[in-house]
């Protein structure tokens, strides 16, 4: 099973392609989609849309997987990064009803085996399960991979992560 992770921001979305099957896992790459302030609200928007169709058209994942969106503070980056969750959503619904959803704590648990693990052991712990000679750059695509990591160690249980 090939799975795209995506860890949605407006400034940089980051993306992962795994390839499982259930015991081995292998990247197929990894980036992410980068946006600039100086570019309107509806033209970042765009650019991630395109950006993910590219993602879609390139590497045809068999299914993917989404890093919830999780506020604390600010509200007005809460929706922008909303925005850019909602272009790369429409963008993968044209292409596979195959959609779903983890909670960083769920992609924490599932690769490091501790829900609570800091942004460093869960990208430690990336490169390790995936034999990489370093952690993927920027922290956004290691985010992204660690999604798809999840996904596609979710087994038949995953159909209760689908996004509805």
């Amino acid at each position: 099973m090939r799975v795209l992770g995506i860890d949605p921001g407006l400034a940089t979305m980051g993306w992962g392609v795994v390839e499982s099957d259930g015991f081995k896992d292998k990247l197929v790459q990894y980036g992410a989609l980068i946006t600039y302030p100086r570019d309107t609200f509806p033209t970042r928007l765009y650019s991630l849309f395109t950006g993910v169709q590219g993602l879609l058209t390139t590497f045809k994942p068999d299914e993917i997987a989404f890093e919830e969106l999780f506020f604390s503070k600010n509200i007005t980056t809460g929706i922008q990064v909303a925005g850019a969750r909602g272009v790369a959503l429409a963008a993968c619904q044209g292409y596979t009803q195959a959609l779903f959803e983890y909670t960083p704590m769920q992609i924490k648990q599932a690769v490091v085996g501790y829900g609570g693990a800091d942004k460093h052991q869960v990208q430690s712990m990336v490169r390790v399960l995936l034999g990489l000679r370093e952690v993927p750059r920027p922290d956004d695509a290691a985010d992204a991979v660690a999604c798809a990591l999840t996904h596609a160690h979710a087994g038949a249980g995953r159909m209760q992560f689908k996004i509805k």
